[in-house]
Order: structure tokens, then C-alpha cells, then sequence
């Protein structure tokens, strides 16, 4: 990722929105890094993302980058943060690259809220102003009608539907980067399931820390209080 694009992402704008020319050029820098990985369908994706509304998408309804733009945002960040977590894996034990490919990192990364896309709608809401009042304003409200899967699988489902050709660490990461926030975990084979993929595969853990240290971490500075 670009040096450039990286300091973009630490300069994210706290007025609870992105401006366009911002939000362009991480689109720029997002569709590039896909472009680079030799994976076949990759560019049906690219195509579906843009019909889809992903680049323009928040990250959520009402937590995380809850504004136009914020799931290119979240993506963006947790790419960063899984190929600096797996250069410096690599530097301690070199066999970590030879079993996590940079490309792999960036198709997992970037995709693995891919059904986010589909997820969140403009809605009308309500909140408390400054002077204790109530007030209108338009937000977001999550809508699981579109293929009701859960979160992990729902992308890996739509992205293989698509036709891209995912590798099995691929496959595990996207499908088990929410971790124990999962409901299904709950279930004994859930359990087996999930730790025998992070066992297994190395992209896995690489992508929950990730995804997590961007939504706990990097992006709680940019919250709107409300």
C-alpha cells in the first residue's frame, strides 16, 4: 500500500463524513491492490462492488465509520493493519510469508465485508441535539433480507458466486474474521470450526487482529458523539 494512501487513512476527517476527492483515492488505491493479485474473476468483483454501492457504503449502522464512504474507509485500514501485522510476523519467523502471500492478505482484507454492500440503507432517524431536543437526521439501518446468511459466509457466498477464485486460507479468513463475535459460535462444531481454522491458517488470525485493532482501536478516534 502506498505511503501515501496510508497517511490518508491516519488524516480520516472527524466531522463525521469523508469528502469526495478523499474517498477517490482510496477507491484508486483499492481497485489497484486488486488489480495486482493474479486472481481469476477479480475484475467481476471489481464491477459488482461499484453496482453494489461498496465504495459509497458505510462500514456500519450506527458504530464504526457510519457514514458514506466508511466501509471503503474500514476495508482500507484493515488492509494496512494485516500486511504490517504479517511483515512483522514475517521478520520473526520467515515461514509466515511462505504460508501468508501478500495477495492473500489483500483479497481478505479488502473483501471481507463485501456483503456489507448490500447490507445497510439511507433511513430517516432520531437523536437528542445539543440542547437536550429531539431532531430528524438521516443515518443508516441495517437490512438482512438480501441473501439472510450470516456475516463471514455471506461475503465468501457472494464473492464465490461472483466467481472469484478464493484460496482455502482465503476461504477461512473472510469466512471467520469476526471471531467470537460470531452467534454461531456458540455451537460446540462452531467452536471446533473456528479454532481448527486459526490453527490451520495464519491469514485468519492475522485478518480477526486486524479487523479488530481497526474498529477498537485506529477508528474510535474518528467517531461522530452524538
Amino acid at each position: 500500500m502506498k505511503e501515501d494512501i496510508i497517511r490518508l487513512l491516519l488524516e480520516m476527517p472527524q466531522e463525521g463524513k469523508a469528502p469526495q476527492e478523499r474517498l477517490d483515492k482510496l477507491k484508486e488505491e483499492f481497485i489497484r491492490l486488486l488489480q495486482e493479485t493474479p486472481k481469476e474473476g477479480i475484475e467481476r468483483v471489481i464491477e459488482a462492488l461499484e453496482k453494489k454501492g461498496f465504495f459509497t457504503a458505510p462500514a456500519s449502522a450506527g458504530k464504526h465509520l457510519n457514514h458514506r464512504g466508511g466501509l471503503l474507509e474500514h476495508s482500507m485500514i484493515v488492509c494496512c493493519l494485516a500486511l504490517k501485522i504479517r511483515e512483522q510476523l514475517t521478520s520473526l519467523d520467515p515461514e509466515i510469508g511462505e504460508k501468508v502471500k501478500k495477495e492473500n492478505v489483500v483479497i481478505a482484507a479488502l473483501l471481507h465485508d463485501f456483503c456489507k454492500a448490500i447490507t445497510y440503507k439511507e433511513a430517516e432517524k432520531w437523536r437528542k441535539d445539543a440542547t437536550n431536543r429531539w431532531e430528524k437526521y438521516m443515518g443508516y439501518v441495517a437490512d438482512y433480507s438480501n441473501l439472510p446468511f450470516g456475516h463471514g459466509e455471506k461475503s465468501v457466498v457472494m464473492l464465490l458466486m461472483l466467481g472469484l477464485k478464493l484460496e482455502a486460507s482465503e476461504l477461512m479468513a473472510i469466512r471467520w474474521h469476526m471471531g467470537a463475535w460470531d452467534l454461531a459460535f456458540q455451537s460446540h462444531e462452531m467452536r471446533e470450526s473456528i479454532g481448527t481454522a486459526n490453527s490451520n491458517f495464519p491469514l485468519v488470525t492475522i485478518l480477526q487482529s486486524a479487523d479488530s485493532m481497526a474498529t477498537h482501536i485506529l477508528e474510535k478516534r474518528f467517531e461522530k458523539k452524538e
